[in-house]
């Protein structure tokens, strides 16, 4: 199994069906073929006007394969409640970010992942992600009138607030385990504790993260011991992309003023580095892989400073929406 391939992202756009849109039949979109484009004044085109032609009941010969527009709205976790406290609206706005851009990072995945069920998988993964952001989002936005939209698409690079462990480059598959590892353990517990806030929004977002992102856990983990396991390049790998991340885990523990400000509300990230440190020093530990000893960085995504590979994941991510500002499709 090779796991050397790099990724390229897949616009976020990619992943969602744009609501209000109706499409035509097939046989409407295609218009008259070239055998019914002569020039007798007498010939009737069933497909013309009337894309039923002369069927009295009103059927399409050729069937209907028009889609129906989806609510996108409807499966938002938390309802319409607005945000009324702009510190509650920022903590929606980095925990919506966080999940916005680890889902953008693994879509990069899709078609090059090792194994066609990772193609899945980590689609799905990301899939589970965009909801939690567009929740998140959505309820950031509604304090001052912003869509989960502007938020995602018209912000620019310092204006987001994730942290530099859910920027970091898919590098290899490897590098992807051992950041999706870090992130789905720690988004996990977080989301545990969140599920008890007395904010109903995020408590109802936490609640249905929670039960997705243990399954992001479990299958990071699975592949951690998969590759720490295998063969002694699996291994190697696997603790290379270890070293290289784990520096970046530090960032996602630091108390700020805001937590403060939210107490009670908001979970306080310090709260939970010991059960965070406790899972994955026992899941290295099945493979007897050590912790790594890395420093922690000085990232500041929180501050709008982030990782070299952010700008040009955004500019991907953005570039449809900025490019044809208002199109729908």
């Amino acid at each position: 199994m090779s796991t050397s391939t790099d990724s390229d992202g897949v616009g976020v756009a990619e992943l969602v069906e744009a609501p209000g849109v109706t499409v035509p039949s097939l046989r409407q979109a295609q218009g008259p073929l070239p055998s019914e484009t002569h020039d007798d004044p007498h010939a009737h085109d069933p497909h013309g006007d009337d894309p039923h032609g002369d069927d009295p009941h009103g059927h399409d010969p050729h069937g209907d394969v028009s889609l129906d527009a989806r609510d996108l709205a409807a499966e938002l976790a938390g309802g319409e409640d607005r945000a009324t406290d702009p510190d509650v609206a920022a903590y929606a706005l980095r925990l919506g970010d966080d999940a916005l851009i680890l889902a953008q990072n693994l879509c990069g995945w899709i078609a090059r992942a090792p194994e066609l069920e990772e193609d899945v998988a980590l689609g799905n993964i990301a899939l589970d992600l965009l909801g939690h952001a567009r929740s998140l989002l959505r309820y950031a936005g509604s304090y001052d009138g912003r869509s989960e939209d502007d938020l995602a698409y018209w912000r620019d690079e310092r204006e987001f607030r994730c942290a530099w462990l859910f920027e970091l480059p898919n590098g290899d598959f490897a590098h992807t385990i051992a950041r999706q590892l870090l992130a789905s353990t720690y988004l996990l517990e977080l989301y545990r504790d969140l599920a008890a806030s007395p904010d109903p929004v995020l408590s109802a977002v936490a609640a249905k993260a929670e039960k997705e992102v243990d399954y992001h856990r479990d299958h990071a983990v699975q592949w951690t011991l998969r590759l720490a396991g295998g063969t002694d390049e699996s291994r190697r790998r696997m603790r290379v992309a270890l070293d290289d991340t784990w520096a970046f885990l530090d960032e996602v523990f630091r108390d700020e003023p805001l937590h403060d400000r939210l107490e009670g509300i908001a979970v306080r990230p310090s709260s939970l580095r010991a059960r965070v440190d406790d899972v994955l020093t026992a899941v290295l530990a099945e493979e007897g892989v050590p912790v790594p000893a890395i420093p922690a960085s000085s990232a500041g995504g929180r501050h709008g400073i982030h990782h070299p590979a952010f700008g040009p994941l955004l500019a991907e991510m953005q570039v449809l929406a900025r490019r044809h500002p208002g199109a729908s499709w």
